[in-house]
């Protein structure tokens, strides 16, 4: 029987979400990949363990994850019955609805029907009651936004989510999703955006100083830009890597000459900083505090403990920031 660390909370920053009263710990565990029926079971539940003891008190999740979909979610449910059922108080939970999940015009997006199926479905698979956070994982063109957000707020409403985020929206849509459920009476915790040193779009859309003024908070996915910001890819093409298997997330035509010249640059500033790449780019994205969380996934507990190992060093001082940003932008 698992019996969690009792000095897990000794070394993990906690930030508040927003304005909420919701802390999440400065690095959180994605179940994205690597929580699938390809992997060991005994790995998956290694890493959750790990995780937990580290302070890693948040595990995100959507209903696609896996693969195959809702996998992700199974295996959690498990782990959930198996070693952290009496942990449940000190854990948050998150999942998403809004990509393909099943056959048919309700099996993704963002209508009333495809939500809250979904989230039932999501509740069923991880043998809970209650979701932590539940997003809305993409905007969705033809429903009115109305729609989307009421979905979530009936998720609340009916004590089968929390909170409520969002994740993929722009600016725009951000800030009427903040409105309407403000209207409602449950308001928005938090936005999930793709961000990194290599992905400013969160920065020069103008996403984050939105965020900061509705005082809403921000959990960053990819902050290692699939890999590419690991260190595995400073001698070219791993033939084990996610980009040599031509991957949909990453292929090998994104990994040129010119950006291996920027890894490796990116890397020798990560060794001055005595940190790896990884952790130096995990500590950028939650630099200055504008972050709340960045999500790490892990394929072993001693990846996990590398990635969590950032928080030792998360200051920069202007001239790293400088040199970081004319190796990125030029």
């Amino acid at each position: 029987m698992y019996t969690a660390h009792p000095d897990r909370y000794a070394e993990m920053p906690y930030r508040r979400t927003g304005r909420s009263g919701l802390k999440l710990p400065a690095l959180s565990l994605g179940l994205w990949h690597n929580f699938g029926p390809d992997r060991p079971v005994e790995t998956q539940r290694a890493i959750l363990r790990r995780a937990f003891d580290l302070g890693v008190t948040h595990f995100d999740l959507a209903n696609n994850y896996g693969p195959p979909p809702g996998s992700a979610e199974s295996a959690l449910g498990e782990a959930l019955k198996t070693d952290f059922a009496p942990y449940r108080d000190e854990l948050v939970i998150s999942t998403k609805a809004g990509y393909l999940m099943w056959p048919g015009p309700y099996g993704e997006w963002g209508s009333r029907k495809s939500l809250l199926s979904s989230l039932d479905q999501s509740l069923s698979r991880m043998g809970l009651e209650y979701v932590d956070i539940f997003y809305s994982h993409r905007p969705d063109p033809d429903t009115p936004l109305e729609e989307t957000m009421g979905a979530l707020h009936t998720a609340v409403q009916q004590g089968k989510a929390l909170y409520v985020g969002v994740s993929n929206y722009s600016p725009e849509q951000t800030r009427e999703a903040a409105r309407i459920l403000a209207g409602l009476g449950t308001p928005l915790l938090i936005h999930q955006p793709r961000y990194s040193m290599l992905d400013r779009r969160p920065e020069t859309s103008g996403l984050l100083d939105a965020l900061d003024e509705l005082e809403v908070g921000s959990i960053a996915y990819s902050p290692l830009e699939q890999g590419l910001l690991t260190g595995r890819y400073l001698n070219g093409i791993p033939e084990d890597s996610r980009a040599a298997s031509d991957s949909p997330f990453l292929n090998s035509d994104a990994v040129t000459e010119e950006l291996v010249g920027k890894l490796r640059a990116l890397n020798e500033i990560a060794g001055s900083r005595g940190q790896s790449l990884a952790q130096t780019a995990l500590a950028w994205v939650l630099r200055q505090g504008r972050v709340t969380s960045a999500l790490v996934g892990a394929s072993s507990p001693r990846q996990l403990e590398d990635s969590v190992a950032a928080i030792g060093n998360l200051d920069f001082d202007a001239d790293e920031l400088a040199r970081i940003d004319k190796i990125v932008l030029g």
